[in-house]
């Protein structure tokens, strides 16, 4: 954890340094790239700063107590329990704001919903899913963007790609990658009967531009006609696009807008959150052991949570959590499931790394 901080600090300390050099300034892509990230880090790093600071008081008050002045020894030994007091809390927020490892503070992120079995029932729970999240997204003034869709004639998806980006996205979304299982009547029963179904989510963290520079000679690009609701405009040119990255071999395409230069763009976004994923994937294996995962894997074949319509339920397999308020959950008042997910993790990594480590 400690370790994890100091490269945090070390990271935003080359930024602050980039902020002032005249090659950045000079350059306004370059500029505008370092400084979301410096914002993205400033809270921690701040945080991580006066926690330093603290800790080199205490020690320097400890040795105070242990002197020969009676007054400085009284002075240091009514200061000490305030300074733990301000260690620990500083401790538990920043407990709090690197859950999530490595991505914690990232401000934006690629989802995924798919729906799995069930058939035209798992892409209605899929739009369901979605509108959640949308929901969800609304009031915390998060931006959701839709980067391509595969919609049903009932009016589901069956998938959806989405870019989310706002204050503490990553930390928050990340708690939804799994498996989904919807259990109700669907609208397409006719006697009644209580049918499950799934849909699985990944969320991914939307790496920065240096973080992942795809060139094209990286990829492959393909054109072709879009299908589906559009009009002839939709169906009749090469709007839609189809990127292959070489190295990896991920696909991944676009087709939601009318130009091919705007499709091409979304592409790019999820192919190179994909191949960030994969490396961030490949990585997390390595140090399995070390740094293991505290509330589930997030592996899609994974299931997390149950939602069932008769008894208004929503459990969450990981923690145990079970709250009879779907209708509300659904709706996009999920942060009830959030929060908790959060303090589980929070409790884990409490037990597992003390202020004084």
């Amino acid at each position: 954890m400690r370790q994890l901080l100091e490269e945090k600090l070390q990271r935003f300390n080359q930024l602050e340094a980039q902020l002032v050099d005249p090659e950045v300034l000079a350059s306004g892509p370059k500029l505008a790239v370092v400084a979301r990230e410096h914002g993205s880090l400033a809270k921690l790093a701040t945080k991580y700063r006066r926690f330093k600071d603290v800790n080199a008081e205490i020690s320097d008050t400890r040795e105070m107590t242990a002197g020969d002045d009676p007054e400085m020894r009284e002075l240091a030994e009514a200061e000490l329990p305030t300074l733990i007091e301000e260690r620990e809390t500083l401790w538990d927020e920043l407990l709090l704001q690197t859950i999530g490892g490595e991505d914690a503070n990232r401000t934006r992120c690629v989802m995924e919903i798919r729906a799995g079995t069930g058939g035209d029932e798992a892409a209605l729970f899929a739009r369901d899913l979605y509108e959640m999240y949308k929901h969800h997204a609304e009031p915390k003034g998060w931006k959701v963007e839709i980067l391509n869709h595969s919609p049903t004639e009932l009016g589901g998806f069956k998938e959806i790609m989405l870019a989310v980006s706002g204050d503490g996205v990553y930390r928050e979304m990340q708690y939804e990658s799994g498996g989904h299982r919807v259990q109700r009547v669907p609208q397409t029963e006719t006697q009644g009967r209580i049918h499950t179904s799934a849909a699985t989510v990944a969320v991914m963290p939307e790496p920065e531009d240096v973080e992942v520079n795809l060139k094209p000679d990286d990829y492959r690009i393909d054109k072709f006609n879009a299908s589906g609701p559009g009009g002839q405009h939709v169906n009749k040119t090469e709007s839609a696009i189809r990127l292959t990255h070489h190295e990896t071999g991920i696909v991944v395409q676009c087709q939601d807008e009318k130009s091919q230069h705007k499709n091409l763009a979304k592409a790019l976004r999820e192919l190179k959150a994909r191949v960030y994923e994969g490396k961030r994937q490949a990585e997390q294996k390595k140090r399995a052991e070390e740094r293991k995962t505290l509330v589930g894997s997030g592996d899609r074949s994974q299931r997390i949570r149950t939602y069932n319509f008769a008894e208004n339920r929503v459990t969450d397999h990981r923690i145990g959590l079970t709250l009879y308020k779907l209708d509300q959950i659904l709706a996009g008042n999920m942060q009830m499931v959030t929060d908790a997910l959060i303090e589980y993790e929070q409790q884990e990594l409490r037990s597992s790394f003390g202020a004084e480590d």
